[in-house]
């Protein structure tokens, strides 16, 4: 399965839920227009049981399923990929797990020159965050939209955006030069289906939501 160009990526939000719930806000996410999920769990119940249900729930509307942090989970799950940070190991390594076709997304923070690498390296797609405060991330260090600008003109693969977007702020990120807005608390704090379906306008000139 491929990573999206353009559209709105879901991360998991977990504390406090059970497997049922996440399960369920993640369908809820999907109908309302997500194009990519990430599974994201700081504090896991069991998280391969629930990573081979989103697996599942994911493969079933034809959109990646993603693990952030643990490529030997995304082997045994059967995910699309592994979302990489700092610590979270190589790129050649992740590849020679995964596959050739999986789909390893790396975080890059504010460093255009991190993503430049990553991308030499193989990575399918990067991401840049935080833009905005985040209750998901408190303490992440800030990231510039003209970042986003740099980014653009220097790569060829998907850049994603994170970090406190919202409907009502998100378009500026995609005019710098982010394709994908990757959002937990603007889908999940309230109705998962209605909140994602509101980020769609966002994204009116990509034909594949139309």
């Amino acid at each position: 399965m491929k990573f999206p160009q353009t559209g709105l990526y879901a991360i998991t939000q977990t504390d406090h839920k059970t497997i049922d719930m996440i399960i369920e806000e993640v369908a809820a996410a999907i109908r309302g227009g997500a194009a990519v999920v990430q599974y994201r769990d700081k504090n896991p119940i069991d998280a391969a049981l629930l990573a081979r249900e989103l697996v599942k729930l994911c493969h079933r509307r034809d959109v990646p399923l993603i693990i952030n942090d643990d490529v030997e989970l995304a082997v045994q799950t059967g995910a699309d990929g592994v979302h990489l940070g700092k610590e979270d190991g190589h790129i050649a390594e992740a590849r020679k797990r995964l596959g050739a076709d999986a789909i390893i997304g790396v975080s890059c923070y504010n460093s255009v020159e991190r993503a430049v690498e990553a991308e030499r390296e193989g990575a399918t797609y990067v991401a840049f965050g935080r833009f905005f405060p985040s209750s998901s991330k408190p303490l992440a260090a800030p990231a510039q939209i003209e970042t986003l600008r740099q980014a653009k003109r220097a790569l060829r693969i998907p850049i994603v955006a994170i970090g406190g977007i919202l409907p009502d702020n998100g378009a500026p990120l995609l005019e710098a030069g982010a394709g994908v807005l990757a959002v937990i608390g603007g889908i999940f704090d309230h109705q998962p289906e209605q909140s994602a379906r509101a980020y769609l306008p966002l994204f009116k000139d990509d034909p594949v939501l139309l």
